[in-house]
C-alpha cells in the first residue's frame, strides 16, 4: 500500500481554494468531482484554472 504524500501533493497542486479538506489528498479530490460529474483542476493547465474564477 502506499501513503498519501500531502504535503508534497499540496505542493504541487494548482487549485486556489485554500480552504478545500481535499487539498493535497488527491484519491479524495479526484472521488469528489467525478461523483459531481466534473473534472478536478489538476487536469487544466492553471491558466485555465485562473479562468474559472472570473465565470
Amino acid at each position: 500500500m502506499r501513503e498519501c504524500t500531502v504535503e508534497q501533493n499540496k505542493q504541487e497542486c494548482n487549485c486556489t481554494y485554500e480552504t478545500c479538506s481535499r487539498k493535497g489528498i488527491c484519491c479524495e479530490c479526484l472521488g469528489y468531482h467525478w461523483r459531481l460529474d466534473e473534472l478536478p483542476v489538476c487536469l487544466f493547465p492553471e491558466d485555465v484554472e485562473k479562468t474559472y474564477k472570473d465565470l
